[in-house]
């Protein structure tokens, strides 16, 4: 009889094609991984994984295998969402969100939370990749598009609206037709932000590339060139101000995330409710800016 530990290594494994790639969602070395798949392969009297070069593949039995053991998963996460309902506020909540939204928005704004609740403990991940709410990688997710995801509960927080943003010195020591602009990476072209920045290029280069809004803020401040970045961001640091565009850029959508199961248990309710009330009492700045400065600078046409 295969135990529930080894289960989950076999399903992450399958998942992930690397015994590397599993040790690090696992938190062990990827020698115990190797190890505990081949005692679970002798347990069965099954060879589960073709071991090629390229990583772990399944076999025709470890895919059969996957199958029951998925629904293994779905009630022990089941019987985990129950157990955490207990009716005292403490515990941990994990709240997901984007790198932005995790350095630049929610800290600073969650330390009156701790003051209201301090024996509920926050675990906020700014990560690109969407986690899954199903598989509980998350107790709470905020997100920038609306989810595909079914059995979940979402609800519409309102938006965020971006604009070109500079920093003073940059602005007043360069000429419009000279700017030089920051976006992000080849990989993230099908990003909106970035495709409404080329559209404001018109085949002018992009000097300055990176992978998150964080880093573009930094570059912004820095001097580096022109940014996309969100109002919340730019009409709030003193250091930036705001460059002129052609056109508008089309807002994203925050979307809050919960799995049903999960929604009323008291920590995370607090949690929930805190975080309504927050995006609503900040729903002017997210859109357009609290207090927008006047723009100062013109794209060159």
């Amino acid at each position: 009889m295969a135990n529930w530990d080894d289960i989950r290594l076999f399903l992450e494994l399958a998942r992930e094609g690397s015994l590397s790639a599993a040790a690090r969602r696992l938190k062990v070395d990827h020698s115990t991984v190797a190890r505990r798949i081949a005692t679970l392969e002798r347990d069965l009297g099954l060879r589960l994984f073709d071991r090629l070069s390229r990583g772990y593949a399944l076999t025709e039995e470890g895919d059969t295998l996957r199958t029951s053991a998925e629904r293994m998963e779905q009630e022990a996460i089941a019987l985990q969402r129950q157990a955490s309902g207990r009716p005292a506020l403490q515990g941990t909540v994990r709240i997901n969100t984007t790198p932005m939204f995790a350095s630049l928005f929610l800290t600073s704004r969650l330390v009156e939370f701790r003051r209201l609740h301090p024996d509920i403990r926050i675990a906020l991940s700014g990560d690109q990749r969407l986690v899954n709410l199903n598989r509980r990688e998350a107790d709470i997710a905020i997100r920038l598009a609306k989810p595909s995801e079914s059995g979940l509960i979402a609800r519409r927080m309102g938006s965020v609206g971006f604009g070109l943003y500079a920093s003073r010195r940059y602005l007043s020591t360069t000429r419009p037709r000279d700017y030089g602009f920051i976006g992000y990476d080849e990989a993230l072209g099908h990003i909106a932000q970035q495709q409404w920045l080329e559209a404001q290029l018109r085949g002018r280069p992009i000097a300055f590339q990176c992978s998150d809004m964080t880093t573009m803020y930094h570059a912004a401040c820095a001097d580096m060139g022109v940014a996309v970045l969100p109002h919340f961001i730019g009409t709030t640091d003193p250091q930036l101000r705001r460059v002129a565009a052609e056109t508008a850029s089309a807002d994203r959508d925050i979307w809050l995330m919960v799995h049903p199961d999960l929604r009323r248990a008291p920590r995370i309710r607090a949690v929930m409710d805190y975080l309504v009330a927050l995006f609503e009492r900040e729903r002017n700045l997210l859109a357009s800016g609290a207090a927008a400065r006047p723009r100062r600078r013109a794209l060159p046409s």
